[in-house]
C-alpha cells in the first residue's frame, strides 16, 4: 500500500475559493446581538465503515462554453465513469489517506500508469481535500479506486475519479458538505492536472447540465432541463490521447471582439435552449464554436470528418467534448445513435486512420451517487429504501 498522505496538515496555499458555507467541525454560537464567535467541536463520527461512490463521465465546454459549461452523462450499464471505496482504515495514522488498489477491468494496463501515492493520484487528492473539509483528525481513509474512463479521452476522467471519492469520504462521515464543498474538494485535485476550472467537476458531482458563474465568490448554477427532453449524446472516443497540457496551449492567445461576440451568443443559445428543452438550438449551438474548436481540431486525425459524417447521418450537432480526442455528437432520442456512432467511427477509420469506439449516453441527472454502503445496500436498493420511507439524511444527499 502506498504511503499515507496526511488530510489535517495546513495546506501550503489557498487551493481554491472560501464557501459561505459553515465547515462540519465548527459550530457558530451567539454570544451577542453583533458578534459570533466560531468554537471547535470534535471531528465527525464515522456513519459507516466503507462506502462506495460512482461518478460519470463528463462533456466539457459543449462547444462555445469553454471553461464554464458542461453535462454529465450515463450509459444505460452505468460504464461510463468511476468508482470509489472509501473504508475506515484503523491501521494508518489518524487524518491520512492511502490509496489501497487501483485497478481498470476493461483496460488492464491502464492501472499500472497510475500513481498510488495519494498526493499524485486525482482520488487521492480529492479523498484528502473532504477530510480536510470535514475536519476528520481522528480516523484515517483508505481508498480503492475502479477506472472505467480511459485516461486523456476528454470524458472528464480525472474529474470522474475526484468526484466519486470526495462524494465517498463525505458519506463515510454522515454526508456532512455542501455539494460546493464537494467540487471544491474535487476542483484541487483538477488543478493539479488540467488546471482550475470545473467544467468538468461540477457536473460530476451535480449531474445535469451546470454553469460555472464565477470562482470569486465560487458561484455554480444548475441548469435545469425539462423532464421531456430525451437528448443522447454518441461518444466516440479514437485510440489517440489528447493530453489536457497540449490541447491548452494549442489555444490563441488573442481572441477578436467579433469572435468573441459571436462565441458568447451561441453560448447564451446553449443555455437558453437547455433551460427550454429545445434539443435542436442545443446541437445547432454546440456546433458553433468558432474560437477554440478550429485550433484543437487539427490536432485529432480526421475530427473534422467525423464531425461532418455525424451531422451528414442526422445528429443535431457535434463537436470535441472538452480537450479531445472524444467526438460528441447530440440526438434527440436514441434511435439514431447506433447509425451516427458507426459513421463517426468510419470517419476516424477513413480520414485519420484511427481506430475508435462509439457509445450512446443520455444525460445524467444525478452525478456523483452512493453506489453501495457497509450494509450491502446497492444503489438501486438504496434508492428504493429511501423513496419508501428509509431514515432522513444520510448518504445520499
Amino acid at each position: 500500500m502506498a504511503a499515507a498522505a496526511a488530510a489535517a496538515a495546513p495546506s501550503p496555499a489557498p487551493c481554491f475559493p472560501s464557501t459561505r458555507h459553515t465547515l462540519p467541525g465548527l459550530v457558530s454560537v451567539r454570544v451577542s446581538r453583533r458578534v459570533k464567535v466560531a468554537v471547535a467541536v470534535a471531528d465527525p463520527a464515522p456513519a459507516f465503515n466503507s462506502v462506495t461512490a460512482f461518478a460519470p463521465a463528463t462533456v466539457a465546454n459543449l462547444g462555445p462554453g469553454f471553461d464554464f459549461l458542461g453535462c454529465a452523462v450515463a450509459d444505460a450499464s452505468l460504464s461510463l465513469g468511476d468508482t470509489v471505496t472509501a473504508t475506515l482504515d484503523p491501521s494508518l495514522p489518524p487524518g491520512t489517506v492511502a490509496i489501497a488498489s487501483v485497478t481498470s477491468p476493461s483496460r488492464p494496463t491502464l492501472a499500472d500508469r497510475l500513481s498510488r501515492d495519494p498526493l499524485r493520484n486525482c482520488a487521492g487528492v480529492a479523498a484528502i481535500a473532504a477530510l480536510r473539509a470535514l475536519d476528520v483528525k481522528s480516523h484515517a481513509v483508505s481508498i480503492h479506486l475502479t477506472k472505467g474512463l480511459p485516461l486523456g479521452s476528454g470524458l472528464g476522467s480525472s474529474a470522474a475519479s475526484a468526484a466519486a471519492a470526495a462524494k465517498a469520504v463525505d458519506a463515510l462521515f454522515g454526508s456532512l458538505l455542501h455539494q460546493d464543498d464537494l467540487v471544491l474538494a474535487g476542483l484541487e485535485s483538477e488543478k493539479a492536472v488540467s488546471g482550475f476550472h470545473a467544467d468538468n467537476i461540477a457536473p460530476a458531482i451535480l449531474g445535469g447540465f451546470v454553469l460555472v458563474r464565477s470562482y470569486d465568490p465560487f458561484h455554480l448554477i444548475p441548469l435545469s432541463s425539462p423532464p421531456a427532453l430525451r437528448l443522447h449524446f454518441v461518444l466516440v472516443t479514437p485510440d489517440f490521447e489528447a493530453p489536457t497540457s497540449k490541447m491548452r496551449a494549442a489555444l490563441p492567445k488573442q481572441v477578436a471582439v467579433h469572435q468573441h461576440v459571436r462565441n458568447s451568443s451561441q453560448a447564451a443559445a446553449l443555455v437558453a435552449a437547455v433551460l427550454q428543452g429545445d434539443a435542436t438550438l442545443i446541437g445547432s449551438a454546440m456546433s458553433s464554436d468558432g474560437i477554440v474548436e478550429p485550433t484543437r481540431a487539427p490536432l485529432i486525425p480526421g475530427m473534422a470528418a467525423v464531425k461532418a459524417a455525424a451531422l451528414e447521418a442526422g445528429a443535431l450537432g457535434c463537436t470535441i467534448s472538452g480537450a479531445g480526442p472524444t467526438a460528441v455528437a447530440v440526438i434527440d432520442g436514441e434511435e439514431k445513435g447506433e447509425e451516427v456512432g458507426r459513421r463517426m467511427v468510419e470517419a476516424f477509420a477513413n480520414a485519420g486512420n484511427l481506430k475508435a469506439t462509439a457509445t450512446v449516453a443520455q444525460l445524467d441527472r444525478v452525478g456523483a451517487r452512493i453506489w453501495e454502503d457497509c450494509s450491502g445496500r446497492s444503489n438501486l436498493e438504496w434508492l428504493t429504501w429511501t423513496l419508501v420511507g428509509g431514515e432522513e439524511g444520510g448518504i445520499g444527499r
